[in-house]
């Protein structure tokens, strides 16, 4: 789950930012449209090639 603690001068603005930052670099949103929508086998190669060639780069 994510989290965001605001500061007590910080403006809500700015800790929404900081939500939605944290929360697309999660891949939450990705998550959720995969398991809602059915993926054909091509998607799911093609997904998977993504997340390889994304763990290979860190």
């Amino acid at each position: 789950m994510t989290q965001v603690t605001v500061g007590e001068n910080e403006g809500i603005e700015s800790a929404l930012r900081r939500f939605k930052r944290k929360v697309s670099k999660s891949g939450i949103f990705a998550d959720l449209k995969r398991l809602r929508h059915h993926e054909t086998p091509i998607e799911k190669y093609k997904r998977k090639l993504q997340q390889r060639r994304k763990a290979r780069r860190r």
